[in-house]
């Protein structure tokens, strides 16, 4: 039993509100239903950062101000399926730039198929696969000498609340030596129109990955949630640009783990928060730079100006 996944349960739905935290979205079945997500319909993300990705790769680099004759060590954070990172790792190895890939997720059986799936695409990409927690990982390879270009895509930074979000960019700077870049993939604030169906698609996809968290507490702490018993929620205020998924309790009832040794009761209509998913704008962003020694250098957007790829640099 992973004991820090208990603790972690435990911890969160003893709060009021109750939370469970995204990251354990992430099991076998998390990563197939989000693939899954990543091509629907409403799932702009995942589109409007690729289109930035397989369209301005070169405008990427000549931002990063690269050295084709220095070795980089590309370390991307939370890797995933890597679609929008290959597109520009090929036009790094097109460019004859020297540099190793080091992807690095909590998802080792993420990372088990992006390497396969790399080593028959790129027969020439030299690549270090790193399964733990971020900053862990950075630790381990901070002595390495070599200039490092952090990718952290997908808007993941959305995802901690505004307190998380800055607190995890101060660790990422600290992490950092001078002149390292980071490539910072943010989704942009827009309309309700376009953001909530991305989290409530007409195919109910994104309801069963919220959903299949349940499933994975019933399966791996032996608790014995009803899911037909919860629904899925999402919210999204346009002013402060945060959206959140919700489980929500359609009835008083009471869950329990391993035979009643720990219960939790829920009152009808209770809502378990699941997700935050912050959209950005340049203040935003800025207002969580100065707490740190990272500068933003650039941007570049998609053509619907829905996400921006930051550029940033440790000073």
């Amino acid at each position: 039993m992973n004991t820090k996944f208990k603790t972690d349960v435990f911890e969160g739905l003893s709060k009021s509100p109750k939370t469970l935290s995204s990251k354990y979205f992430y099991d076998e079945i998390g990563d197939k239903l989000f693939v899954k997500i990543m091509s629907l319909p409403e799932y702009y993300l995942t589109r409007a950062e690729y289109e930035i990705f397989d369209t301005k790769s070169e405008d990427i680099i000549e931002k990063l101000k690269l050295n084709t004759l220095d070795t980089i060590d590309i370390i991307e954070l939370g890797a995933g399926d890597g679609k929008k990172t290959k597109a520009f790792l090929k036009v790094l190895l097109a460019e004859n730039y020297k540099f190793r890939y080091v992807p690095i997720d909590i998802s080792q059986h993420a990372l088990n198929a992006l390497g396969a799936s790399l080593k028959t695409e790129f027969l020439d990409l030299e690549i270090e696969i790193k399964q733990g927690e971020y900053f862990g990982v950075l630790e381990d390879i901070k002595t390495n000498k070599a200039q490092k270009v952090i990718m952290f895509l997908g808007s993941n930074l959305g995802n901690l609340d505004d307190e998380a979000a800055q607190d995890f960019l101060v660790k990422l700077s600290n992490a950092l030596r001078v002149g390292d870049k980071i490539i910072l993939g943010l989704d942009l604030m827009k309309s309700k129109e376009i953001v909530l169906p991305a989290y409530n698609d007409s195919q109910g996809v994104t309801k069963a990955f919220n959903l299949n968290l349940l499933h994975r507490i019933n399966r791996e702490l032996h608790a014995d949630f009803d899911i037909s018993n919860f629904g899925h929620a999402p919210e999204y205020d346009e002013k402060t640009g945060i959206a959140r998924s919700f489980l929500v309790s359609k009835k008083d009832q009471k869950v329990c783990f391993n035979g009643d040794k720990a219960c939790y009761a829920f009152l009808k209509d209770e809502k378990i928060q699941t997700e935050t998913s912050r959209k950005y704008n340049d203040a935003i962003l800025q207002s969580f730079l100065q707490h740190t020694n990272l500068i933003q250098t650039s941007k570049i957007s998609d053509s619907n100006n829905y996400f921006n790829s930051y550029i940033l640099e440790r000073i």
